[in-house]
């Protein structure tokens, strides 16, 4: 946490667009950034508040962080989005380590970290264009096939029959059975 504000803290204060301007102009990387922040914090509220697992919470900030690291955020976008991510971590840590996160806060915001609420989710940022789904042929993993989150189990199907790993495992065979899971697999049985 504090290598990832220190690597993108600038002392000069920037201007940032209001966050409803760039949310739909996100390339592919941020975006996917953004939908596991918004996620994260959806996470990190639940396990606080009703399941008190404070340990499952750090682990999530700590995938954020993983994932944040790995996401270019140069240019305008990418700066907003960094200092979204980083401030809404320093929230969500904050009743876990009160003092470092104070700290934090004061160099990148400014003011006082008690005085903010407590991050919500925003729900557009959930909302995920496409899906990744695994195929598996016999019980196995066999593919990954990126299908639109709205696709039917139709069109899932017909997507994992013609992927390219379920052929090769398929061998010109018909199929006994598909068993589609919406948005997480199909299995192919033969």
């Amino acid at each position: 946490m504090w290598l990832a504000h220190h690597k993108s803290h600038n002392p000069i204060q920037a201007q940032f667009l209001e966050w409803r301007e760039w949310i739909n102009s996100l390339s592919g990387s941020l975006k996917d950034l953004r939908f596991k922040l918004h996620g994260t914090i959806a996470k990190v509220t639940d396990d606080c508040e009703r399941r008190q697992q404070f340990n499952t919470a750090i682990a999530a900030v700590m995938e954020l962080l993983n994932q944040y690291d790995k996401t270019d955020t140069s240019g305008e976008d990418g700066r907003a989005l960094a200092r979204e991510v980083l401030e809404n971590v320093l929230l969500l840590l904050a009743p876990i380590t009160p003092h470092i996160c104070d700290a934090l806060w004061t160099e990148l915001c400014g003011g006082s970290l008690w005085a903010q609420s407590w991050p919500q989710p925003d729900a557009a940022a959930l909302v995920q264009d496409e899906v990744e789904i695994m195929v598996q042929v016999n019980g196995k993993l066999r593919d990954k096939i990126t299908v639109p989150a709205d696709a039917d189990n139709a069109a899932l199907e017909a997507a994992a029959l013609a992927s390219a790993g379920a052929q090769k495992f398929i061998n010109g065979a018909t199929p006994k059975k598909v068993v589609v899971v919406p948005k997480r697999l199909v299995n192919i049985v033969v």
